[in-house]
């Protein structure tokens, strides 16, 4: 495997006639078997910038590669698969039919083709029209569809779209899967939580600009212990004394400590021999939804089709 990024942006800019700048000069890097989120508000640009990277729109200024080529080079085309904004299929055709003619025309061997419908879960319904699919089960056609070429990297926009939960659940899983196969995910998403559990590392943009770029723990900080007691006051200069406790702040009767897992069990023992009682004692992780909205100072909603 080649050690250069999957997806490497520089100074990427989309500015359109009418002064809208879509994408305002951002700068990120996708490396190669990593699952990638990318997030932002609505109208942050999150689309165009997957357009830019598929060839589908030319950038006004900046530098991309994309699997060591330029944006819609047939070479690299070939090992992408791509599901953007949502599914287009010919509606009078079966889901199976539908994939039997991207297969032609992508120069895929028909056996991937079942082999995808049991990826989604779709083999049960593969020969029903696509016009009679529900929201769920297109979504997961673009999906399978975006894997037919058995792809290196995978652009995945907003894929749980009309799942149930038990649908988001399974696809949280693939998409997951593929990454622990070698494989290069980039995912736009709305719903942090899910980005949460499945990507490896985030790139938070809005209003066209890359705010930060960083693994989900670093975005999220370390964990908190949070004790709370009948003496916050004596607690905290019990907690203060200890050298396995780094940061104290305090909460009314509450303890915010930062300090590693394995010295809860530590604390608590040396606030109980201090004659304190502890009533509640519990860690206390930062969600990556704490993290976008101070970042964005906004709410996180789906991203309309036009940017």
């Amino acid at each position: 495997m080649r050690s250069e990024p999957a997806v490497e942006v520089r100074g990427l800019s989309k500015h359109y006639p009418n002064g809208v700048r879509a994408v305002d000069s951002i700068s990120l890097t996708v490396q190669r078997g990593e699952v990638y989120g990318f997030l932002g508000p609505n109208g942050a640009g999150k689309t165009t910038t997957a357009r830019m990277l598929l060839g589908l729109i030319t950038p006004t200024s900046g530098e991309v590669s994309v699997l060591g080529r330029a944006p819609g080079d047939p070479e690299a085309l070939a090992r992408i698969g791509a599901l953007i904004e949502g599914p287009g299929f010919y509606p009078f055709l079966s889901g199976r039919d539908n994939l039997r003619v991207l297969a032609r025309y992508a120069r895929v061997d028909r056996a991937r083709i079942d082999e995808v419908l049991a990826i989604v879960d779709l083999s049960d319904r593969a020969g029903d029209k696509f016009s009679g699919y529900s929201l769920g089960m297109k979504q997961r056609l673009g999906v399978a569809a975006a894997l037919l070429k058995d792809p290196d990297l995978v652009i995945l926009d907003e894929p749980t779209n009309g799942l149930d939960p038990a649908g988001m659940r399974d696809m949280r899983g693939l998409i997951r899967s593929l990454g622990d196969e070698g494989r290069t995910v980039v995912l736009s998403s709305h719903l942090l939580r899910e980005v949460q559990q499945v990507c490896d590392r985030v790139g938070v943009i809005n209003n066209g600009t890359v705010l930060t770029e960083s693994t989900v723990a670093d975005l999220r900080g370390a964990a908190e212990l949070r004790v709370t007691t009948t003496e916050p006051k004596r607690a905290i200069q019990v907690v203060q004394s200890l050298p396995e406790v780094s940061d104290v702040a305090v909460d009314d009767d509450t303890l915010r400590l930062s300090v590693d897992e394995s010295h809860t069990a530590y604390v608590n023992r040396a606030l109980v021999e201090s004659g304190i009682d502890v009533l509640e004692l519990r860690r206390e992780e930062r969600e990556l939804e704490d993290v976008f909205f101070e970042l964005t100072n906004t709410e996180a909603t789906k991203e309309p089709s036009h940017v």
